[in-house]
């Protein structure tokens, strides 16, 4: 796929004008591109979003599916023109309403859940890794559907550090949000 306009630095105020199909992210003003999810990858995604959303249900915090705009490092007062980094993970839980404007999330979720498929693994594990380490996002996941487990990392005021690793027949526990748990046996069900 090309990019809907070839350029040297791309900005949010490009990615307002693609179409909302168009699967960009954009990482210090370069564009990445993004493959369409697989079917696996997109079960576990509403597996874990519906174990999410039943939790967090009339709580302050709120889950949001991707595609949902992160500016990670946006801060206020900024124009789209001055936001060079914006990221889709597959999974993002946001508890300062804040945050939250029109076109997503502005600053670090407390919670980012990624999948890995073959074409994101290295992308996940260290471009984002070290984006969401930066950013200060709380707790990050990463979710393998090949050898079905969950390594969860959280950050420690430094860094984001491996905490605890999950697999299928387990129930992760989500850090940031009290009392939640996640089947993970209702997540790789296959």
């Amino acid at each position: 796929m090309a990019l809907p306009a070839e350029k040297a630095r791309y900005t949010f105020a490009d990615c307002l004008t693609w179409e909302e199909n168009e699967r960009i992210e954009i990482i210090d003003g370069e564009a990445v591109l993004m493959a369409p999810p697989s079917r696996l990858h997109q079960e576990i995604s509403v597996a874990i979003t519906s174990q999410l959303y039943n939790f967090l249900e009339g709580k302050r915090c709120k889950v949001y599916p991707a595609p949902f705009a992160v500016r990670l490092f946006e801060k206020d007062g900024e124009a789209p023109e001055d936001v060079d980094t914006m990221v889709e993970p597959d999974i993002s839980v946001v508890c300062d309403g804040d945050k939250l404007d029109k076109h997503g999330c502005k600053g670090a979720p407390d919670l980012v859940v990624e999948i890995l498929s073959p074409s994101t693994q290295r992308h996940d594990r260290l471009v984002k890794l070290s984006l969401y380490q930066r950013a200060g996002v709380r707790e990050y996941w990463i979710v393998n559907p090949e050898d079905q487990t969950v390594q969860v990392m959280l950050h420690d005021g430094a860094s984001l550090r491996l905490h605890e690793v999950y697999s299928r027949g387990d129930v992760a526990k989500v850090n940031v949000l009290e009392g939640c748990f996640i089947e993970l046996s209702k997540v790789f069900a296959e």
